[in-house]
């Protein structure tokens, strides 16, 4: 009985001078290649049409029916197969052809053996050589950021370790026969433990620091003020709940029009809209703006929906206050559905008579709401990867895509870009204790009486520590680490089924709190 050995790829070559490459062949086969051959286009069709080829090499000049023909045919039968046209021919024309009719790499006689091994390890080994390089590589940089997590680290260590982490995922999400997904999730799940502490230890201190990392408070003037002069339209996109994974897959779109800086900055506490948008408009810590606007502050606080409403008053007050004179005046866009964003889209010419627009894009942020709530979303998108994935195919299509495409066009244009907060994708619900009056959030509370184990929250007895605002004289808050939620006692596994495996913010985790900050310039 004969024995069937595997080999890397079957190959089909097709030349009318075909034995004039015997030793092309010959070299494919040693190599663990399995090569059959045709002399003419006609033969090479019938045999894509019998039999499964991983990989055609294609002489362009033949007689009868020539290789362009006979690419398009084969592309026809079998279009996820690779063709490799090799020709004499160096015609500009002719390689442009052929690119039309979707080839896959192009070669000029005589070949060389290299060209040729390389052709076959591109097409026919790349993910195996890939896979290997990237195992290798992850295991390397698995203990390089296991080491790092004994010894000490500052803010601009964790900004590192976490982009990192983030290039991994998103490695991995190509690479899932690898079985090294778990493997960095556990890490992650690791340096969120071990990034909860360092926060716990310096969040404090950081409030009162000068020279402290770049806080939500601090993102307008560090990053946008200095862009406000006269010769500029000054474009400033805050995508709510937007996480560095996220943001990372729109910039490899986003290249081909900009050139883009990225830094990174530190979301404030609670990782929340209502605290750290209304922080980056104004400046100011949730404390000062219960101070600076008591008429603003109590009328938020007596209605939910009203939370965000002044972040345009509250940017005009910060630029007043560094002396900072618009004309004409800024300009603030809030966008909350597909039909207003594509108005916007439709007229973004018209905003670069600005100095200042600022647009808020709320969309991320519905579809982390969205996806707690929908069967259908949870099965689109099971897991972090899926949900990536969701993310850049909305950017792909959305409506801020296509503002950010012709502001491209413009050379006067300057466009900074940040979220503020991310969100964590929570699997571990864990029980709280509060009055009736306290907050329904998952991720924070404020309340009175507020008691959880000090293992999975931090309780901030003394608003003012954290800058927070006071509310009444017996509020604390109390705020998650790493992917826990908090759940009431009544009803309890209920609730932990509910919202279990669901995307939310306003705790402690690097998720919700490294946040990117870019500049896009017209290329």
């Amino acid at each position: 009985m004969a024995v069937m050995t595997a080999t890397k790829g079957k190959i089909l070559w097709v030349d009318d001078e075909i034995e004039l490459l015997r030793p092309h062949i010959l070299l494919l086969s040693e190599k663990g290649y399995s090569v059959e051959t045709a002399t003419n286009g006609e033969d090479a069709i019938d045999m894509v049409k019998d039999r499964a080829f991983d990989l055609v090499f294609l002489d362009e000049m033949m007689a009868g029916m020539g290789g362009l023909k006979t690419l398009s045919a084969i592309n026809n039968l079998r279009p996820e197969v690779p063709v490799v046209m090799v020709t004499k021919n160096e015609d500009e024309g002719l390689m442009e052809d052929a690119i039309g009719v979707k080839i896959s790499d192009y070669l000029t006689k005589p070949v060389n053996p290299s060209q040729v091994l390389l052709a076959c390890k591109k097409f026919l080994e790349r993910k195996k050589i890939t896979g290997a390089a990237v195992s290798r590589d992850y295991i390397k940089e698995f203990n390089e950021i296991s080491l790092a997590l004994q010894g000490p680290l500052n803010a601009s260590d964790w900004t590192g370790i976490a982009a990192r982490l983030v290039d991994w995922s998103i490695e991995m999400d190509s690479h899932p026969e690898l079985g090294l997904t778990q493997t960095l999730i556990d890490q992650i799940r690791e340096c969120n433990v071990e990034f909860s502490k360092f926060i716990e230890r310096n969040y404090r201190n950081w409030l009162e620091q000068k020279n402290r990392p770049t806080l939500s408070v601090d993102v307008i003037e560090r990053y946008l003020i200095p862009e406000l002069t006269p010769d500029k339209s000054v474009f400033f996109f805050v995508i709510d709940c937007l996480r560095l994974d996220q943001w990372m897959l729109m910039e490899t779109v986003l290249r081909e029009y900009y050139s883009i800086s990225r830094e990174y900055y530190y979301s404030i506490l609670p990782t929340a809209t209502p605290y750290s948008r209304n922080a980056i408009f104004s400046g100011a810590f949730p404390d000062e703006i219960e101070v600076r606007f008591p008429d603003i502050w109590a009328q938020m606080e007596d209605d939910d929906n009203s939370l965000n409403r002044h972040e345009h008053q509250f940017m005009d007050n910060l630029l007043e206050r560094r002396k900072i004179q618009l004309k004409p005046d800024s300009k603030y866009v809030k966008i909350l559905d597909a039909e207003f964003g594509r108005s916007i889209e439709n007229n973004i010419l018209s905003y670069t008579k600005n100095r200042l627009t600022a647009i808020v894009v709320n969309f991320v942020d519905m579809l982390a709401h969205g996806r707690s709530d929908s069967d259908l979303l949870k099965e689109i998108a099971p897991d972090e990867a899926a949900y990536r994935s969701l993310t850049a195919s909305w950017f792909r299509h959305s409506a801020l895509f296509g503002m950010l495409k012709t502001l491209s066009r413009q050379k006067n244009v300057t466009i900074i870009l940040t979220t503020d907060h991310g969100s964590i994708r929570s699997l571990r619900g864990v029980k709280v204790i509060g009055d009736r009056e306290a907050s329904t959030n998952l991720r924070y509370k404020y309340g009175r009486n507020l008691k959880c184990d000090d293992r999975h929250a931090i309780l901030v007895k003394n608003p003012k520590d954290f800058r927070l605002p006071k509310r009444s004289s017996t509020i604390n808050y109390l705020i998650a680490k790493e992917d826990y939620y908090f759940v009431y006692p009544t009803d309890y596994h209920k609730y932990v089924n509910q919202y279990r495996d669901s995307f939310q913010h306003g705790g402690i985790s690097m998720e919700e709190m490294i946040l990117p900050v870019v500049k896009l310039e017209p290329k």
